[in-house]
């Protein structure tokens, strides 16, 4: 079983330099690879393979020096990227591979192999590098795999290493109707589950929003390329961040909680870049990161033999009564709970909505995904 383990790295001055000649020599490559796959395809109809393109690497450290000083291995790894971006491309449909900036937030690079992590002086050596000073918080055993090397926009540096402990992914646990739970995702609960149980949103960026304004309006009023600015772009990178973590932070605490406390959970598709166009609730939307959460669910129950059950995102699971199978099809948005004129049952929208999502993935018919297999 893969897993990743990420660790927080303090390089000297010395380091930094060569991690980010390290970072600016790998988006070289990148781009200088996918300039080399278009021109290819556009002269022969044909497309430049990995290893051709790791050939020419060699020829083209003749007339670029600079990438000499650089680990070989991460120029290789550079090209895989790009390999698999063409494959996403193709298969996924995630679209057409883009050139690489600098501009960019997140400033990465590989190191395949021939790295060492020392926990006794909470060390990583990095070729060509050296050993840089980082907090190993926790221990791992097992193959190490590839090494990712990231610079954050507040200039933090992170690495990320993936291990391969050999172990198979566990078999997944048999449910039933009583170790299964629903969950309705929402905005005013982040959600509600089949039992009745709501959990508030944190909303991490609306509580920063006031601060955010006051920030951006101070960084509008300044020289582009001045220093000042500079230092003002930090500050807002560092609020925007200081979000993220808090929005992960809450999303990862609920979703071990979520997995270890049930058997399946049951969860409803959602399109949310179509929803994301409706500009009343867009930032509403952002701000909540129901897809962070549905990624977090999904690879948690693959750690611990759980299963998540899918659901199509056309059920109408807010409209049709829990009880008796009613469908209310006068129901509203803004209508938060109503009662059943067939058979009396008063409803909360949401904890009615979750009880049908249950139900609805326990009909195996109704499904469009399960993330392992079914034990009903």
């Amino acid at each position: 079983m893969l897993r990743a383990f990420k660790y927080r790295m303090y390089p000297n001055k010395e380091q930094e330099e060569k991690i980010s000649q390290h970072i600016g020599a790998c988006r070289y490559i990148y781009n200088w690879g996918l300039e080399q796959k278009i021109q290819t395809y556009k002269e022969n109809r044909k497309s430049i393979s990995r290893f051709a393109l790791n050939k020419k690497i060699t020829e083209l450290k003749q007339s670029e020096q600079w990438l000499q000083t650089v680990n070989s291995q991460s120029l290789q790894g550079a090209t895989l990227n790009l390999d698999n971006a063409f494959t996403r491309f193709f298969r996924e449909k995630k679209g057409f591979p883009k050139f690489k900036s600098k501009k960019n937030p997140v400033q990465s690079f590989n190191v395949p192999q021939n790295y060492k992590v020392d926990f006794n002086s909470n060390k990583v050596y990095i070729p060509k590098i050296g050993w840089v000073k980082t907090k190993l918080s926790r221990k791992f055993t097992g193959k190490q795999q590839t090494a990712t090397i990231t610079k954050t926009n507040t200039g933090k540096y992170h690495i990320s290493i993936l291990i391969d402990d050999e172990k198979p992914l566990p078999e997944k646990e048999k449910f039933n109707e009583r170790t299964t739970i629903g969950i309705d995702l929402g905005l005013t609960h982040f959600l509600t589950d089949s039992k009745g149980n709501k959990v508030d949103n944190p909303r991490p960026l609306l509580k920063q929003l006031k601060r955010l304004k006051r920030e951006n309006r101070k960084l509008s009023r300044m020289t582009n390329g001045s220093s000042n600015r500079n230092k003002q772009k930090l500050k807002l990178a560092i609020i925007h961040e200081r979000i993220r973590n808090i929005r992960d932070d809450f999303q990862h605490k609920l979703s071990s909680k979520i997995v270890c406390e049930n058997q399946a959970i049951a969860i409803e598709k959602l399109n949310i870049k179509g929803m994301l166009r409706n500009h009343h609730l867009a930032q509403a939307i952002g701000d909540v990161g129901w897809a962070g959460f549905i990624e977090k669910l999904k690879y948690k129950c693959e750690w611990y033999g759980k299963t998540v059950l899918e659901l199509g995102q056309f059920e109408p699971s807010s409209k049709i009564c829990s009880n008796c199978g009613y469908h209310n099809s006068d129901l509203k948005l803004n209508h938060r709970q109503w009662t059943c004129p067939d058979c009396g049952t008063h409803h909360d929208r949401d904890i009615n909505a979750a009880i049908n999502i249950k139900d609805f993935a326990l009909d195996k018919q109704n499904l469009i995904s399960t993330v392992g297999t079914t034990g009903i």
